[in-house]
């Protein structure tokens, strides 16, 4: 039977708008067990049982369901169909009006939708999904990595130039800034900070996204160890209650660098229902 696309990244929209991943569970259990304040404790608590009850009645985890970001990487002898990206937009559009997704996609032409003019789409499914990024991996066979992307992080972001001075120590120092000034105004804590670092902006934003399709809060970085920690030492907390888990941990890729004092960091402060993600993998067989 062949492969249907489709299908399978409707499933994956709807897992990742409604699953947490284990690694995001255990990290907020040991965050309840470390946070004295009580409020704060609360508020994890809460959001840890609505994370059950999203997964149990295959709910979203958050009204803004965000905007659905898409990865595709392939092998170097993967065969696929000329319908690959089709299937996978008519996938997207299927999983969103079957969760359903928060129907917000801003109807008119290019200035009515920047000025909003002509109000909203009812259909969750005209909320188009950006160009699909495709890569190239090691592994044989097809991998697509869905991302749920919300407009509270967005607006926290940052992709910009940092001097370096040959100190990778003062490239996390100014990103730090930038988080430290951002998330308390983040509303929804505690947080996972995704960072890119790369050579151009475009590049820099790859590798953020590869950064949130790929971490794992059980395995963590002495970098990404070093971020969680100060963002925990500002007390933010969840909600910004106060206490002790601002961050429930980092994900940061570096990329290829070039000669120059400069280089791109892109920086997204995912909220406490993200990284919302889910992947795919098919096999070269079963493609073939």
């Amino acid at each position: 039977m062949p492969i249907n696309i489709r299908d399978l990244v409707k499933d994956a929209v709807i897992e990742a708008s409604t699953t947490f991943r284990e690694d995001q569970i255990q990290a907020y259990q040991r965050a309840i067990q470390r946070e004295e304040n009580d409020n704060a404790r609360w508020v994890l608590e809460l959001l840890l049982e609505n994370a059950r009850i999203a997964r149990s009645n295959k709910v979203p985890l958050c009204d803004d369901t965000g905007i659905p970001h898409v990865l595709v990487e392939l092998g170097s002898e993967t065969p696929f169909k000329p319908d690959l990206f089709n299937q996978i937009e008519e996938g997207v559009v299927d999983g969103l009006r079957k969760l359903p997704g928060r129907p917000m996609a801003v109807c008119g032409d290019d200035i009515e939708r920047i000025e909003q003019s002509r109000g909203l789409a009812s259909d969750p499914g005209k909320v188009i999904l950006p160009s699909i990024l495709v890569d190239k991996m090691d592994d044989k066979g097809l991998k697509i990595h869905i991302l749920m992307l919300g407009g509270g992080p967005e607006i926290r972001s940052h992709t910009y130039r940092v001097f370096h001075q040959r100190d990778h120590g003062n490239l996390f120092k100014e990103a730090l800034t930038w988080m430290r000034s951002e998330i308390p105004k983040l509303g929804c804590t505690p947080c996972i900070p995704a960072l890119g670092i790369g050579r151009t902006h475009f590049e820099a934003s790859s590798l953020m996204l590869k950064a949130m399709a790929y971490s794992n809060l059980h395995h963590q970085s002495s970098i990404e160890k070093q971020i969680t920690d100060s963002l925990n030492s500002t007390n933010v907390g969840a909600l910004g209650l106060g206490g002790s888990v601002t961050a429930l941990g980092s994900m940061v890729k570096i990329g290829p660098q070039r000669a120059s004092g400069v280089r791109i960091v892109c920086m997204r402060p995912c909220c406490c229902v993200e990284p919302r993600k889910s992947s795919i993998y098919i096999s070269q067989d079963a493609l073939e």
